[in-house]
């Protein structure tokens, strides 16, 4: 049997104008538990165009959320030198950003959606929404756009169906819809690059495919780029292309 041969083939659809937004090359990343250095990327590659649904497919433990959370800023690759910046964002390279800058990055340039969603359980629907909006502004900036943020977090909402869920707490509601408060949380700044994380991966199979249709909607506002890890393969197929990830290096897949 060939390597990939459960892998269904997926057409390239391509933005025809679409520039490279995110470049990842030569990415190491390696962690150490106690005295064991343990290899997690082994020099990854891949590009996503602005504009492209990328699914990075691959195994549990192939470096899949490694990868997605260096891409986020969320960690930091290996040392490397000076003059070589494994990930570039629009150009920039986040090895090049002061942690202010990256802090910067993570709450304006980039939506971040989990598995587990991670919604703070003493907020409530509207509030969690709210929360990445008052991580970019700030107390005192917040507060002055309040009721503009207060009515595109409604907005964002009720365009995933959740109108009347605004006041109700993260216990109060179920999975899928805990997922679609997560991912309209990670556009409320209006980021123009989505990275999800399994986010099917806690869910069943028709509930995960409501998930997918959300994610697929929000390819007509800002955040048009995605970038969504998972080991299915049938989630995969949903995206533009699949980039196949196996012991830390990209081994199938146009980048």
């Amino acid at each position: 049997m060939t390597r990939h041969a459960a892998i269904p083939t997926v057409p390239e659809s391509r933005p025809a104008a679409g520039v490279a937004l995110l470049s990842v090359r030569d990415l190491h990343k390696t962690y150490r538990l106690g005295r064991v250095e343990v290899p997690v990327l082994r020099g990854a590659t891949i590009e996503v165009r602005e504009g492209e649904w990328v699914a990075v497919l691959g195994a549990s433990g192939s470096g899949k959320s490694t990868l997605l959370h260096l891409m986020g800023g969320l960690d930091r690759p290996d040392s490397v030198a000076e003059e070589r910046h494994p990930i570039r964002f629009d150009g920039r390279p986040l090895s090049g950003m002061s942690a202010g800058e990256l802090d910067r990055y993570r709450a304006e340039s980039v939506g971040f959606v989990f598995q587990f969603y991670h919604l703070l359980p003493e907020l409530n629907v509207l509030e969690n929404v709210l929360l990445g909006a008052m991580v970019l502004h700030g107390r005192f900036g917040y507060s002055r756009r309040r009721g503009a943020l207060r009515a595109r977090a409604t907005d964002l909402l009720a365009s995933f169906g959740l109108s009347h869920r605004l006041s109700h707490r993260p216990a109060e509601i179920s999975g899928g819809e805990r997922q679609r408060v997560a991912i309209a949380r990670a556009l409320i700044n209006e980021p123009r690059l989505l990275l999800a994380d399994e986010p099917t991966g806690n869910l069943d199979r028709e509930t995960g495919r409501r998930i997918l249709d959300a994610i697929a909607g929000v390819r007509g506002g800002p955040a048009r780029t995605i970038v969504m890890v998972t080991h299915d393969p049938e989630v995969a197929a949903r995206a533009d292309r699949i980039v196949h990830l196996e012991d830390g290096r990209v081994v199938a897949g146009s980048i």
